[in-house]
């Protein structure tokens, strides 16, 4: 009956069968004279989402996450990840091989101080890692007397025999209706932005921005409609887009050619260096532009101008037209997630459901829209102790049976043309324990609190993270990952620039769509998260001596009444819910077709007791 089409369940290679590719890579790194080398999970954009062909860091240490690095020397390998994926790093590599480490605090680069020698080299591919990245290397080699050494060509790729060819996904244009601004509007607003900044080009070397620029969409990666593509744009000419052209159609190649010239990925870097003499200055994105990009400005005569990307900012701006689409979306969304929690509810008490039997069921709900274009990201559906990690991915080795008493996480979303979606529920299957009720309620009240809340236009997205964490706190509870994340507009579920967290310091601004997450996840025992989407809109405030803003939640999917502790609740925390769901009743149900998940839909949204 339920399938999954965009997502699969197969157990990656890991642990100690992997431990002969980290033996012939130092093999490979000592033929070049190198004593070390770094491996990071992006790309040369940076991506978080990347070609099965980039996959380094996966394919050598057996890591699957979507944020992480490793440094390999002739004496020792450790692996760098954030705290989502501190659990999952420990099951994937081999821990007698790999050590695992910390990725923020300490660096990384305090770790490569202290294990690379005095005369040695370190080597690392320029066209994977920042300028920014590139000097932190740079400097943590010289502390300890070595020497950090660009590569023309990666060692990984050298010994990645059955490495995958680069992706060839079709480029398609994305329509007005969905888009809501014409490229020549987008250029003329973009060409301002570098006016200001005193830039004679700007190169974008973010894919997604190249996408929402031209109004293109792509398939070169999973779950993110991208073209991987290069542009470069200069202040008084036409810009030049550097794509394979065997991705574009006739009626794309006559889309871009309206705006733009056509070459391939190869002409980029001759094409930077024309436009980098007699000391023009050339705007790179300090977040994604590959170093190898600043090497060519600076031999040609040029100036690197490291800059946030005005495309970022202009990009998590959205417009009428979108914000009317995401709204769309979300609707139809919550149609689907109705369908598939009323029979989550219906099913999972008997004790037969697994946690792939939830992700095809969802998937396939989602594809009965008729609307569905590929799922945001892998959905992260854990029961039981699978549930406590943060960004579990369910294999088939790992399933894991949907048994009474278990806490259900499920997190998702979906890629609909007009909008992208992401979506965490937590379910209570059977009668869920006291500890459960009293977690569960002190992660929705601080999720409340930031939905609820008004702040000045401007305000930093680290000023609003600890409204989500305050009845945790008081309680000596935590977790370890951000509140909140931009999301495109059928593009990336997770966009920057601006987010909720400890280190979210760009301003919010209204049209930014964020997610509100928080949770809590006790190891080896449960996982609970509550999301919604938000649009940060004006706040009509009485009196107001500045502007001011508000979210207006875009999700609309009941809340497991179960798992609520009302006792803890204040009035307005119980009026919010109520309201809530009544919202969410009111609007989903006219799109929901079968009585069944009707009825159990007014239930699920009936008031609190």
């Amino acid at each position: 009956m339920f399938e999954a089409q965009f997502q699969n369940f197969d157990e990656p290679e890991g642990g100690t069968a992997l431990s002969a590719r980290l033996a012939a890579f130092r093999e490979e790194i000592v033929q070049r004279g190198l004593a070390g080398f770094i491996v990071p999970r992006g790309d040369s954009q940076q991506n978080e989402y990347v070609a099965p062909s980039e996959e380094r860091l996966a394919w050598l240490s057996g890591f699957t996450g979507s944020a992480g690095l490793a440094m390999v020397t002739i004496r020792d390998a450790a692996l760098f990840v954030d705290g989502r994926y501190t659990l999952q790093a420990a099951q994937q590599v081999d821990t007698t091989a790999w050590s695992i480490e910390p990725l923020a605090d300490p660096p990384p680069e305090q770790w490569l101080t202290q294990h690379i020698k005095t005369g040695e080299r370190f080597g690392f591919d320029p066209w994977l890692h920042t300028t920014a990245a590139a000097e932190r290397l740079a400097a943590a080699c010289e502390k300890a007397g070595a020497e950090l050494v660009a590569v023309d060509d990666n060692p990984v790729d050298a010994i990645w025999s059955e490495r995958p060819a680069p992706p060839l996904g079709q480029v398609t244009v994305h329509a007005s209706e969905f888009a809501g601004e014409s490229e020549a509007d987008k250029l003329t607003r973009i060409r301002a932005e570098m006016a200001r900044l005193g830039l004679d080009a700007l190169v974008l070397s973010d894919s997604h921005a190249v996408a929402w620029t031209f109004n293109i969409r792509g398939a070169d990666v999973a779950h993110t409609p991208l073209p991987l593509s290069y542009a470069l744009l200069p202040k008084d000419r036409a810009p030049t887009i550097f794509i394979d052209s065997r991705k574009l159609s006739n009626e794309t190649r006559a889309h871009l050619a309206n705006h733009a010239e056509i070459a391939g990925p190869e002409a980029l870097l001759s094409a930077l260096t024309a436009a980098s003499r007699n000391n023009a200055a050339i705007g790179l994105d300090n977040a994604t532009a590959a170093d190898v990009l600043s090497r060519t400005i600076k031999d040609a005569g040029g100036i690197a101008r490291r800059i946030a990307d005005p495309v970022t900012q202009l990009k998590a701006i959205k417009n009428a037209t979108e914000i009317s689409g995401a709204r769309t979306a979300h609707r139809r969304d919550g149609a689907a997630l109705a369908r598939f929690l009323a029979w989550i509810d219906h099913e999972a008490p008997g004790g037969a459901l697994t946690e792939i039997d939830a992700v095809e069921a969802l998937e396939t709900f989602r594809r009965h829209t008729g609307a569905l274009k590929d799922v945001s990201f892998p959905t992260i559906s854990g029961t039981g102790p699978n549930g406590a990690i943060v960004h579990y991915r369910v294999t088939r080795k790992s399933n894991r049976r949907i048994k009474p008493g278990d806490l259900l996480l499920i997190d998702s979303g979906a890629q609909y043309e007009d909008g992208t979606t992401d979506v965490t529920r937590t379910i209570a299957i059977g009668e869920p324990t006291a500890e459960m009720r009293d977690r569960f309620t002190r992660v929705l009240r601080g999720h409340i609190a930031v939905a609820s809340a008004i702040f000045p236009d401007g305000t930093h997205g680290v000023q609003i993270d600890a409204l989500a964490r305050q009845f945790l706190w008081q309680a000596g509870l935590d977790f370890e990952h951000g509140t909140g994340h931009g999301v495109g507009s059928y593009l990336s579920v997770h966009e920057g620039p601006a987010r909720i967290s400890k280190l979210g310091h760009v301003p919010l601004r209204r049209g930014m769509i964020l997610s509100n997450e928080p949770g809590y996840y006790k190891a080896g025992a449960y996982g609970i998260r509550i999301e919604n989407l938000e649009l940060i809109m004006e706040a009509k405030v009485d009196g107001a001596e500045k502007p001011m803003d508000a979210f207006e939640t875009l999700t609309l999917a009941p809340i497991d009444r179960r798992l609520i502790d009302v006792a803890q609740l204040s009035a307005q925390e119980r009026t919010w819910i109520d309201d809530y769901h009544a919202r969410v009743r009111r609007e989903i149900k006219p799109l929901v077709d079968d009585e069944a998940t009707k009825v159990w839909l007014d239930a699920a949204t009936k008031p609190l007791a």
